[in-house]
């Protein structure tokens, strides 16, 4: 949420916070659960050797002494245990405690960036949601669930309890493709053949576009070429695109059922907002509920897309102001 924050370089709880992703890391200040977004920056990883050039870069660029930060949170998209995040994709280690002593701050949080998107909820403004199926009514305190589709994939549910919000994280996109039944019943067979394995994320993620257009079409092509020439109507590319839509509301379903989120699923991530004016076009609501008996029982879960492409440092800078 935008704040006039005035000078922040003279603003007393300034934090800094950052969203790692597998191509670019995003970087801002924000007091308390506030972000700044005028001062968010963007910095290709590519052109960075680890996190601590490109904060040092950051505080050059935004004229702020590292002993102006009163604390940090990062969004990592990689596994997080005990402090320390291996990057999924991308070759770096964030460990909370060299944070700590790079910035000389003791206030360091380290999330998994769905862990993010989780502390994000309920700090969106309502025009950056667009709602797919009508959330039914339900108590504050019920359980969320937040789907991530982007450089890779993953889900986390959210808690409000009365100790305060618990995100905890999570490794989804490793887990099983589910068995797919019509044209997508040789997808399996093709994942094993090569990768060893068919996860969720080698499908319903960026690279994952590419995988699944190859394996209905036998030709390659990037995932904007695919989303450029579905938006021109090409036939291939809607095929590839149903396709994707069909997986990603059986799996949404699938999670749906394992954490019972009655208080919405939120789907976040550059892959589910180009995909976000398809969604009905290719009945992912159909193919969500498509669960035998229980078809009836997934009408009890709202599912939203997130068009706030800042939502994760929004998450960061909540979850520090808690701590």
């Amino acid at each position: 949420m935008t704040s006039d924050m005035g000078n922040l370089t003279d603003a007393a709880g300034l934090s800094l916070v950052a969203d790692i992703g597998g191509t670019n890391t995003r970087v801002a200040l924000a007091r308390g659960p506030v972000v700044d977004r005028a001062t968010v920056m963007r910095h290709a990883n590519a052109d960075h050797p680890d996190l601590a050039s490109v904060l040092a870069q950051y505080l050059a660029q935004s004229d702020i002494a590292a002993d102006q930060i009163s604390g940090i949170c990062v969004a990592a998209a990689g596994p997080v245990h005990d402090g320390v995040a291996q990057l999924t994709n991308l070759d770096w280690q964030i460990d909370r405690a060299t944070l700590g002593r790079t910035l000389g701050t003791e206030k360091v949080a380290v999330l998994n960036d769905l862990q993010a998107q989780g502390h994000a909820i309920g700090h969106i403004d309502a025009a950056d949601l667009d709602i797919i199926i009508a959330q039914p009514d339900a108590p504050a305190h019920a359980a969320k669930l937040v789907v991530g589709l982007g450089t890779g994939f993953n889900a986390c549910p959210v808690f409000d309890t009365s100790a305060g919000r618990f995100v905890p994280p999570s490794e989804a996109g490793h887990v099983s493709l589910p068995a797919l039944g019509g044209a997508m019943a040789d997808l399996t067979g093709a994942m094993m053949r090569d990768f060893g394995f068919a996860s969720v994320e080698e499908v319903l993620s960026g690279r994952g576009i590419s995988y699944l257009h190859r394996v209905l079409h036998g030709q390659m092509a990037e995932p904007a070429e695919i989303m450029a020439s579905l938006a021109q109507g090409e036939a291939k590319a809607s095929q590839t695109a149903a396709a994707f839509v069909q997986i990603m509301g059986t799996v949404v379903g699938d999670l749906a059922l394992a954490h019972l989120p009655f208080g919405g699923i939120y789907l976040v991530g550059g892959v589910t907002r180009a995909f976000g004016p398809y969604l009905d076009r290719f009945g992912f609501a159909d193919h969500l509920r498509a669960k035998g008996r229980f078809a009836g029982f997934m009408d009890r879960f709202g599912v939203f897309v997130v068009r706030d492409d800042y939502a994760a440092l929004t998450g960061c800078a909540s979850h520090l102001a808690k701590l």
